[in-house]
């Protein structure tokens, strides 16, 4: 069995990852890094909106876990915790019920420069999990987005979960 039961090993100087979005809003979402639940239901430290964690891109030591409701809560607290992230820093995101509506342009763009391309178009109720960094000069290939469609729901008026794995490079000096 790998690390957060990934289907295959990481290499050296990389730390496995598997996340999976919320599914509609009845079960909350999942961040596993390095064996460690970061952050799950069981845990009891995810919340509508968007579910983020915050990792040492040299130690893979956590450095925070939060989650901001997009639907009912302001964008504003949102927006200075994303400024507020140092460079070298792994970025672990997950929605949960919804967690686009309060999304402004400034929010897009900050997820946008830690490597998202999906971000743009997130919308309503989409499931979204991501993994990037603060500082990377790429597009991250950690992504998964699925739009929330009433004729292809598997929930009624929520997409079907997305779950994503990985190993992802450590920061090296």
């Amino acid at each position: 069995r790998y690390k957060c039961g990934i289907s295959k090993a990481c290499p050296e100087k990389h730390f496995a990852f598997k996340m999976a979005s919320g599914a509609a809003n009845v079960v909350g979402p999942k961040i596993c890094l390095e064996d460690n639940v970061l952050m799950s239901g069981v845990k009891n430290n995810v919340g509508r909106g968007i579910n983020v964690a915050l990792v040492n891109g040299k130690t893979g030591e956590v450095l925070d876990t939060k989650y901001f409701d997009m639907w009912g809560g302001d964008v504003a607290p949102f927006i200075e915790f994303l400024k507020s992230i140092q460079d070298g820093t792994i970025v672990l995101m997950g929605t949960y019920d919804d967690g686009a509506t309060k999304l402004n342009d400034e929010a897009r763009r900050l997820i946008a420069e830690l490597g998202s391309t999906s971000i743009t178009n997130l919308g309503f109720r989409d499931n979204w999990v991501f993994c990037g960094g603060k500082g990377i000069k790429t597009k991250s290939p950690f992504e998964q987005h699925i739009k929330n469609n009433k004729d292809t729901n598997k929930y009624e008026g929520w997409p079907e979960v997305v779950e994503m794995e990985g190993c992802i490079p450590q920061k090296q000096d």
